[in-house]
């Protein structure tokens, strides 16, 4: 028993040569979130306060498709979504079609917390968080030139672009990732258990490069990119519509409750025989400590850490 954490910055066929301009960026910053969320572990914070902690600092990065780093719609607009759910409880909460909302997934935990509902989206979620006194700024603060560009691109291209991912079929074009993942930025999530046991897990994103308007993915459908019970936390990510289809998070704690699997079995099983080959990564946490980072995808870009002095940072 002991406490342990695991985070992930999106996952999908990131190239093997990526560039140092946009690898160590991001690698930084994951290393910079594990501390923090480490520290708070370490300073007694309960999970569900150490998973929206991190996953804030994640949505303030704008390497990451996230908070500032929010990819566009197709009308150029920023639709972001949320999750967070405590896994004693199974109290959760998820915000989706957001324009104005700093972090999300301080909103989704508001959500949970202060209304009877779990799902609140677009004008009503934008209105309870006028209502709550959050952080809000106007929507184009998250409209980076980096995305009007990457915008840009994947409608040349006739593409929704994927996290990481090869891009979906739109007409009859497809158009594969530039080598040097310039257009390319990840969900992030991250998991975490108390030395008690005590479960949480939080996912935000900004969705799909050039998606359309008021389409809704993964991240804040619970049991889909976001789950957490008294067996297992988890954080998914990946191409959404694969994610939902599979119930990718809620597969990984009924295999454990149902056939008594582990969590990195559960977890493994999940990712390669429940999601088609370059469509799901997941971290996911036990209430023994016990940390699991699958994928199968070409990479995840993914950290994790246990009290037993475990460290783990890495891409491929």
């Amino acid at each position: 028993m002991g406490w342990a954490i695991a985070l992930h910055g999106g996952a999908g066929d990131i190239p093997l040569a990526l560039p140092p301009g946009r690898r160590e960026p991001r690698l930084a910053c994951l290393r910079r979130c594990l501390k923090i969320g480490v520290d708070a572990l370490k300073a007694g914070r309960i999970p569900l306060d150490v998973v929206e902690l991190v996953v804030r600092e994640l949505e303030n990065n704008p390497h990451f498709n996230a908070g500032r780093g929010s990819v566009l719609t197709s009308n150029g607009t920023v639709e972001m979504e949320a999750c967070i759910m405590d896994g004693n409880t199974k109290d959760c909460g998820a915000v989706s079609g957001l324009t104005t909302v700093v972090n999300a997934i301080s909103l989704a935990r508001l959500v949970m917390e202060k209304t009877p509902h779990i799902y609140l989206a677009f004008d009503g979620a934008e209105a309870f968080a006028r209502e709550q006194g959050v952080e809000t700024v106007d929507s184009s603060h998250f409209i980076t030139p980096e995305n009007i560009e990457r915008l840009k691109q994947a409608q040349k291209a006739n593409r929704v672009q994927i996290d990481y991912t090869q891009p979906m079929k739109k007409e009859v074009k497809i158009e594969i990732h530039a080598a040097n993942g310039d257009s390319q930025l990840g969900t992030v999530g991250c998991v975490a258990v108390d030395s008690k046991g005590n479960l949480a897990a939080a996912t935000s994103t900004g969705g799909l490069v050039n998606k359309m308007v008021g389409r809704i993915g993964d991240t804040p459908v619970i049991g889909a990119g976001t789950y957490a019970n008294s067996l297992c936390a988890v954080s998914a990510t990946g191409k959404g519509e694969a994610i939902i289809r599979g119930t990718i998070s809620r597969d990984v704690a009924a295999l454990m409750e149902y056939k008594g699997l582990s969590l990195k079995e559960a977890a493994a099983y999940v990712v390669e025989k429940n999601a088609p080959k370059g469509t799901v990564g997941l971290v996911a946490v036990s209430p023994t400590g016990e940390v699991t980072m699958s994928f199968n995808t070409t990479g995840m870009f993914r950290a994790c850490a246990t009290e037993d002095g475990y460290s783990e940072v890495a891409i491929h």
